[in-house]
């Protein structure tokens, strides 16, 4: 059985780990499938409250596709490939839980894609991140032409994408890639305190708001604003509302059950 993928889950909170340490975590078919096994397994697990996704080791986080993979494809195979490898990002950013990158070193290409399908991003001092697929002879072929631009613009993301250039940590910060940095050491436990922050909130609304911005980003912004009135509008008919209002009123913890 593979084990290219890990799956822990400890206190509410599911860490999957990229555990092909030898190869970088480099993204293989064999990765992509189990990736997508446990995506689905975290999916379904109602008392999974935020996901954390890192790499195995100290180096990368992930430092690419698989090229030694790739350069054998034909024109077909590679369509299927990153179809595949699309399929299970988006699955990735649609996870109903909040989802953390700990990018714990290299996250070049696929890596960098890897990490702009979660909802927040740490880095270190020694993280790196950047697009060298144009130095190949390809492009970014997981949604990093349509991620990065949203994220930090167009002419940006045009540079990083034409240039292949590698962005250190301080500048992916300055743009945006990166929520934080921390030390090195810290990187996990800054993770977790910020999925805890998260997770003392009411569940149900974190997960509609993270819905609501998903797919009010790519609506006309009177269509978006409908879609979060009516969100809110559900949400007023949920226990945890009733609990978390009436615990302000009543100025106590509030006690949610995702209900």
């Amino acid at each position: 059985m593979s084990n290219t993928v890990l799956l822990e889950v400890k206190e509410q909170i599911g860490y999957i780990t990229i555990n092909r340490p030898e190869a970088l975590n480099a993204l293989s078919s064999q990765v992509l499938a189990d990736l997508n096994k446990v995506l689905d397994e975290v999916q379904d697990n109602e008392d999974i409250r935020a996901v954390i996704v890192t790499g195995s080791g100290k180096k990368a986080f992930v430092a690419g596709a698989d090229i030694k993979e790739m350069d054998k494809m034909t024109p077909t195979e590679a369509f299927e490939y990153m179809t595949y490898a699309n399929d299970t990002f988006s699955k990735l950013e649609n996870l109903r839980q909040p989802t953390i990158a700990a990018v714990n070193g290299y996250a070049l290409g696929g890596g960098m894609e890897l990490a702009l399908s979660t909802d927040i991003r740490i880095g270190h001092e020694r993280t790196l991140v950047g697009f060298p697929e144009v130095g190949l002879g390809i492009i970014p072929g997981f949604a990093g032409t349509q991620r990065m631009p949203r994220l930090i613009g167009p002419s940006k993301a045009k540079e990083l994408i034409f240039t292949a250039r590698n962005v250190k940590a301080q500048e992916a910060l300055e743009l945006g890639i990166l929520n934080h940095l921390v030390e090195a050491e810290n990187l996990l436990e800054e993770a977790e305190n910020l999925a805890r922050q998260i997770m003392k909130n009411a569940p149900l609304a974190v997960e509609k708001a993270k819905h609501v911005i998903r797919v009010g980003a790519d609506l006309p912004l009177p269509h978006a604003i409908r879609l979060e009135t009516e969100a809110e509008a559900l949400l007023f008919s949920t226990e945890d509302k009733v609990e978390g209002m009436g615990a302000f009123v009543e100025k106590r913890k509030a006690v949610f059950k995702r209900k």
